[in-house]
């Protein structure tokens, strides 16, 4: 028997079925394939390892918000600026969204505060060997500590008295934290977790030889203060949706596995 030519409805079915493995390669899993968007310029710190690394472009932070904004459809691309510098790049009209604003109200300058995207937890370190206990200010008297610039404006309570006995530094090089302390050189080290572990894990497959130590908890990381903003409302909500989707499929946490795995 004769088979009969395809109509157009026929037609146009087989072409939707040849291209939707196409459109859920192209979407990933669990969500529908979007279109190319727009390029968002983004502003970051420049020295934040792990969470900024400006040689890759890459970094949690980087890669948390570059697969949020392609749950949308949005190419990120990454501006990398001395930290001080990132609220001011977005008051310029350098950038079109800032990872933070550094405790300035971005808001004034028609920026749309956005979800958290990573959280610094900041925690005083010691060697365990020291027995060392930090409960309140009090207990740091006599010691000395090595912290990240600006942790003594932060955290003036606990550090200023430290600092005026001369016992604080800040430096930006958060490697020599974890080196100087492990060599006995300060008592505490004031970091956030995951970028000491990283730097742990550097300095471990470098063949130095690392000491167990103890964290003493003396802040409560809040998360508006490390808040993103966009210049565009709209942005703002395809990103937190698309940040949804990275802690609901399991995504968020395997980019931070990725760089402070052993």
């Amino acid at each position: 028997m004769q088979s009969l030519p395809p109509s157009h409805e026929q037609t146009a079915l087989r072409r939707l079925c040849l291209l939707a493995p196409l459109g859920l390669l192209v979407g990933g899993p669990g969500r529908a394939a979007q279109p190319p968007g727009r390029e968002l310029r983004m502003a970051f710190g420049e020295r934040i390892p792990p969470f900024c690394l400006p040689q890759t472009e890459s970094g949690i932070e980087v890669d948390v918000f570059r697969e949020a904004l392609a749950y949308k459809g949005y190419r990120l691309k990454p501006l990398f600026y001395p930290f001080a510098r990132v609220p001011r790049a977005f008051k310029t009209g350098e950038v079109d969204a800032t990872m933070t604003d550094l405790g300035e109200d971005l808001g004034r300058q028609g920026g749309h505060y956005g979800d958290s995207a990573v959280l610094y937890d900041n925690v005083l370190i010691s060697l365990q060997s020291r027995r060392l206990r930090i409960q309140k200010p009090e207990d740091l008297t006599g010691l000395s500590v090595i912290s990240f610039q600006g942790a003594l404006r932060r955290f003036p309570e606990w550090l200023e008295p430290v600092h005026q006995a001369g016992r604080l530094v800040e430096i930006n090089d958060q490697a020599l934290q974890v080196r100087t302390l492990m060599r006995g050189r300060y008592d505490l080290v004031l970091s956030d977790r995951s970028i000491f572990r990283y730097f742990s894990l550097q300095l471990r497959r470098e063949g130095e030889a690392l000491q167990p130590v103890t964290e003493h908890v003396f802040t409560v990381a809040n998360p508006h203060d490390y808040r993103p903003v966009f210049r565009d409302a709209r942005v703002r909500d395809d990103f937190n949706e698309g940040l949804r989707w990275l802690r609901s499929t399991g995504r968020y946490k395997a980019i931070y596995e990725h760089y402070l795995a052993e």
